[in-house]
């Protein structure tokens, strides 16, 4: 949490960061992550100039957010935070040392398969979606869940970015790359129709494609909230030891894995996913109990006959 001392204290810097991160096309999502994970290493500094930080200060303090039990990937986070606030302040003239470079990532589990739904499991997902603004949260997560795009793309999407006519979304994804997308049948009609049922924003000028009921673009978190509300409904008659921790973005691993096991080749996947490396995208190439065991049981296992008789 960001103190007044702390933000007195380090004002120039954190100001310099924000016009940096801003400047580099950081989404707000990725900005206000990355304030909060330094704001904490601020903190954990006890009052040290920027320029008296050393890498042991900055192994200690991901250290101590290890022992409080957060994941590789949130230790990689503000690892990256701090990394970039220093090589902002850096290219800014602040300062002229990074003392969080070279410090090395933690291994994440590389061949764990992602949680996902299958094809059932996402029809009944979207039945389960309900409320005032069914129609709205429907295409959002047909968005997700048949087009792949992430939480933050979905957010992102202005009305002019759908073209109904030759039925194409264009899409600002990672690295600050558009991608062009078909737009299924299905999901053509019913963003259509959220379009036409698209609450009226309290500003003339707000081009937000999905507005929440205040008027305003959806927020991130507001989708994620939705989502996770209608995957409670989803799995409200499952028992509690057999319900799966879905999110939003399970939706998009859904889209990855269903479009892999109908035959599309896996350069088409990294594109339409807008994956900058393929490697990326390999992760959705893993497969089901069920599939080992029907690729197991093509095999005709013939036993020698002194085996047969034992």
């Amino acid at each position: 949490m960001m103190t007044e001392e702390i933000q007195e204290q380090y004002a120039d810097e954190l100001e310099a960061f924000h016009i940096w991160m801003k400047d580099a096309g950081y989404t707000g999502h990725t900005v206000k992550s990355y304030t909060g994970d330094v704001a904490e290493f601020l903190v954990s500094i006890h009052g040290k100039s920027l320029e008296q930080v050393k890498k042991l200060h900055v192994l200690s303090f991901l250290s101590r957010a290890r022992e409080r039990g957060v994941s590789d990937s949130t230790r990689n986070r503000k690892h990256a935070a701090v990394n970039c606030f220093y090589k902002s302040l850096i290219e800014l003239e602040l300062v002229t040392n990074n003392p969080a470079f070279g410090i090395k990532k933690s291994k994440t589990e590389q061949n764990r398969a992602p949680v996902f739904l299958d094809e059932s499991g996402l029809e009944r997902f979207l039945q389960s979606v309900e409320g005032k603004y069914r129609t709205r949260n429907l295409a959002i997560f047909l968005l997700m869940g048949y087009m792949g795009l992430r939480v933050g793309e979905v957010h992102a999407l202005n009305c002019k970015d759908y073209n109904a006519e030759r039925r194409t979304l264009d899409v600002f994804g990672k690295g600050r790359k558009w991608r062009t997308l078909p737009v299924p049948e299905t999901v053509a009609d019913l963003l259509s129709q959220a379009l036409q049922e698209r609450l009226a924003p309290w500003r003339v000028k707000e081009e937000a494609l999905f507005v929440s009921q205040k008027g305003k673009r959806l927020s991130i978190r507001s989708i994620q909230l939705i989502s996770t509300e209608t995957f409670e409904r989803f799995q409200q008659e499952s028992a509690s030891n057999l319900r799966v921790n879905y999110s939003s973005h399970k939706l998009r691993h859904s889209f990855a894995t269903m479009m892999l096991r109908r035959g599309a080749d896996l350069r088409t996947v990294q594109e339409l996913l807008g994956h900058s490396s393929i490697q990326t995208t390999t992760v959705y190439t893993h497969v089901t109990s069920r599939e080992k065991e029907e690729a197991m049981a093509l095999l005709d296992v013939k036993l020698p006959a002194f085996v047969a008789d034992m």
